[in-house]
């Protein structure tokens, strides 16, 4: 049995925060409505890379039901308030001011239904002077900082994937169970807040704290850490690069000695801490690199590996997908198209109940949700 089976969620979802936070909870058995628009979602149209359908909506909306639905209408109204008053979690991220406008605010929700978890994802929160500014990733990881101490030393990037939107919907996914949990014992519902921009502040804490209190926030370093050294990238003499990580003296002492066959390093007067060897990265790097340049990346990654020093390859897309520890599994397009994609990141060792019929077409469940309104309307 998995474990929310018996839970209804209707979500007004669009993107990738609030599908993702229902995507997990649709994994672990929940029904999952996805009210749209007659266009629909407009993730669906983020690209074609899923055999015609958008990548965005393939890996975010799997098993889920798409009902189209003009709740803004008097009789799209009564409908929404009947699925609502048999759910359990009602998620949506709207325009700012979009859902409370419609009359389906938090508020009004939870006086109707006190056991119904509502959970509103929003770019900004409550911020009064941002209620009304639109917030997409990528806007966010400028916004809170990430971007600046994200890329090159002369340029800022974007993490490459919708980190922001992720970090969201994990969050909302985690405050859903927590609520859920409770209202277990309580019969009590939940009232549930998550900002894109929250989430993105909490994880910049470090760098924060280095901002506020020590002697300002870390510059960016490309494909090395800024306060750690040697924890980086460095090309062998096939020009491969390779990422290792020293986290102590002893894996530094190891490392010269055992994997740069130069023991005298690791004494140099000037590399005899982290903080030295932060200090004076500059030269140390050009040890490390002089010394590598004899050796291909094979030999380099051989001695690491024998001598238990952390490391990894910088390996491309194409790299990943055949990764030997990357698990797959197959799903469809809303056209049946399968494709093979990472699997779930959690593994039940002693179960296996994870399946999915596809992602949904526009509207795929209008009839039946709809003969479901019914016998909800005729049941009261």
């Amino acid at each position: 049995m998995r474990p929310l089976e018996g839970v209804t969620v209707v979500t007004i979802e669009q993107a990738v925060a609030a599908p993702l936070c229902s995507a997990r909870l649709r994994d672990a058995g929940a029904r999952v409505i996805k009210i749209e628009r007659a266009e629909g979602d407009f993730g669906r149209n983020y690209d074609t890379a899923a055999k015609g359908d958008s990548s965005y909506f393939v890996w975010l909306n799997q098993d889920k039901e798409s009902f189209v639905l003009d709740f803004k209408s008097a009789e799209g109204e009564v409908t929404l308030r009947t699925l609502l008053s048999e759910a359990d979690v009602f998620i949506q991220n709207l325009a700012p001011g979009a859902i409370k406008r419609a009359g389906f605010g938090y508020e009004a929700l939870r006086l109707l239904y006190p056991s119904l978890i509502t959970c509103d994802i929003s770019g900004y929160g409550d911020s009064e002077a941002l209620k009304d500014m639109r917030a997409y990733d990528l806007l966010v990881q400028a916004e809170s900082g990430l971007a600046s101490i994200t890329g090159g030393v002369n340029e800022m990037g974007r993490i490459g994937v919708s980190i922001c939107d992720i970090g969201a919907g994990m969050t909302a996914h985690a405050a859903i169970l927590e609520a859920l949990y409770r209202r277990k014992d309580t019969g009590e519902g939940a009232s549930l807040k998550v900002s894109l921009f929250d989430v993105a502040a909490e994880w910049m804490a470090v760098p924060l704290i280095h901002s506020d209190y020590g002697n300002g926030a870390p510059k960016r370093e490309g494909l090395r850490h800024p306060s750690i050294a040697p924890y980086g990238a460095y090309a062998t003499g096939d020009g491969v690069e390779t990422l290792i990580s020293i986290q102590n003296e002893r894996e530094w002492s190891r490392f010269c000695d055992q994997v740069l066959q130069k023991p005298e390093i690791a004494i140099d007067e000037e590399f005899t801490s982290n903080k030295d060897r932060v200090i004076h990265r500059k030269r140390l790097d050009a040890i490390i690199l002089k010394s590598l340049s004899s050796i291909k990346a094979e030999e380099f990654r051989s001695r690491l590996y024998q001598h238990k020093i952390a490391f990894g390859a910088v390996n491309s897309v194409a790299d990943v997908s055949a990764h030997q520890a990357m698990r797959k599994r197959e799903v469809y397009n809303s056209k049946g198209a399968p494709l093979m994609v990472p699997d779930h990141p959690v593994v039940w060792a002693d179960e296996d109940w994870r399946s999915v019929s596809g992602a949904p077409e526009i509207g795929e469940h209008n009839t039946q949700i709809e003969d479901f309104v019914e016998s909800l309307k005729g049941s009261k």
